[in-house]
């Protein structure tokens, strides 16, 4: 079965073919590292990671190199230095820290390559001096901009007008550029302002010219599959392809990346998330209500390019969703790498139709619980091999269900004080202590070995 997979350029569903199969590259967008990441930034490496995932399944492992930026020097880092009175390398040593622990408790492998902007400034600078030699930049005051009348099919990708974009990129307004909609690859730096010395003085890279240099340093002139959030179309990904095709003579967008990907936005009760609204929810936050596998899980729901509406009902869902998985597994007579079901598969491989996969997981689990024992046993390891390809139970079922070990061990002091109040005959103490453990989701069965529990 064929993969296939939405490509932003030409807004159609299209086969892939990796320019060569024993090399499959990819690059995503990663974070600005100032602050802790938020829910919609776990979006984006939930879909992307989900895409490694299938990639890898598709063509092995060892054949597919992806990689994802770590953006370590900009404005908002600066301003959180200062506000923290840390010194920026600490803030961002800090937040990419932070950064990791959270995506890994997502359940999302670490890319092949994660490069740093601060890594590759002489490649930025290099990739600048191209452009400038070929006509397409141009060097103003200590800046190094961009001549994007040079370029012919600039707004290929983003397809708006040029009104549009120039008020879509909130231009600044600056007597040395030579047309509005220019922008700044190589900007100077004050004395109290990260800088490297450059051509054109002393200073840093514009956010743009970044990723450019970073993904023909780690994968080549020209790669497979470009991702990033929806957001990121305009200007990022648009100037990202500007810079990318003047800077090697390239003849239109798919010279640099032969597939763009995007994730739809994320909203929370149906308005846009934002510190000011007060709704501003990051994954440390989403991850003190549930366990990373349900967050994943209420991400994976809704298809990758739809809008996602954030509620609690989501994460109480996707709870409810892993223990009917779970519970399906709790007989699985050995572990086993399984065979991935084939539905799911199918809907995988049609633009990462999670959804269907997920809604072909319950049909298997229903199957499941009516198999008989030959049968069921390889359907739970075609149902765990099918979770697992989209990041999902990871754990044994016995941990998930019986939860954590200090949650186990108040559980059981629980089930002792509940039997010793039936053994004073304080039944009303008895069944306050089994309504209270129920309504935490703990289903209490008694039996003539004693009481065993299970998440409900």
């Amino acid at each position: 079965m064929a993969l296939v997979l939405y490509n932003s350029l030409t807004r159609r569903k299209e086969e892939f073919r990796p320019i060569d199969s024993q090399n499959v590259r990819m690059y995503v967008c990663g974070p600005t590292v100032y602050d802790y990441a938020h829910i919609g930034n776990a979006r984006a490496v939930v879909a992307f990671d989900l895409l490694y995932r299938v990639l890898r399944h598709e063509y092995g492992a060892a054949h597919v190199k992806y990689v994802r930026n770590i953006t370590d020097v900009e404005d908002k880092i600066m301003a959180a230095a200062e506000a923290s009175g840390q010194t920026i390398g600490e803030v961002t040593a800090r937040t990419t820290a932070q950064y990791h622990e959270d995506m890994a408790a997502l359940g999302s492998l670490p890319p092949d390559i994660e490069p740093r902007a601060t890594q590759y400034i002489p490649q930025m600078i290099a990739l600048i001096e191209r452009l400038i030699a070929a006509g397409h930049a141009y060097a103003a005051e200590g800046h190094a901009l961009f001549r994007v009348a040079s370029y012919a099919k600039y707004g290929a990708l983003s397809r708006r007008s040029r009104k549009d974009m120039i008020a879509g990129a909130r231009v600044e307004v600056a007597p040395f550029k030579e047309d509005p909609g220019d922008f700044v690859l190589w900007k100077p730096s004050t004395r109290d302002q990260p800088g490297w010395g450059s051509p054109w003085g002393r200073g840093r890279p514009g956010w743009h010219i970044e990723c450019s240099a970073m993904s023909e340093n780690t994968l080549g002139e020209t790669f497979d599959i470009h991702g990033g959030g929806l957001d990121l179309i305009f200007p990022h990904h648009e100037n990202e392809i500007a810079q990318s095709v003047c800077a090697h003579g390239g003849a239109g967008p798919q010279d640099f990346a032969r597939i763009w990907m995007h994730n739809g936005m994320l909203t929370v009760a149906g308005a846009k998330m934002a510190k000011s609204e007060g709704n501003f929810i990051t994954v440390r936050d989403a991850l003190a209500q549930a366990p990373g596998e349900v967050v994943r899980l209420a991400l994976l729901g809704t298809h990758y390019r739809a809008p996602l509406d954030w509620t609690e009902d989501r994460l109480h869902e996707a709870r409810q969703t892993l223990d009917r998985f779970y519970r399906a597994l709790e007989t699985e007579i050995a572990p086993s790498d399984g065979y991935v079901d084939d539905d799911v598969r199918l809907a995988l491989s049609d633009d990462l139709n999670a959804p269907l996969a997920l809604s072909h997981m319950h049909e298997l689990t229903g199957a499941i619980n009516r198999a008989s024992r030959a049968e069921r046993a390889r359907l739970q390891h075609a149902l765990a091999a099918s979770g697992r390809l989209l990041g999902l139970l990871q754990n044994s079922p016995d941990e998930w269900l019986r939860g954590g070990e200090a949650d186990a061990k108040d559980i059981e002091a629980q089930i002792a004080a509940r039997a010793l109040a039936r053994k004073e005959r304080r039944f009303a103490d008895a069944d306050r202590i089994r309504d209270e453990l129920a309504a935490d989701g703990i289903l209490l069965e008694d039996g003539p070995g004693g009481t065993t529990w299970r998440r409900g």
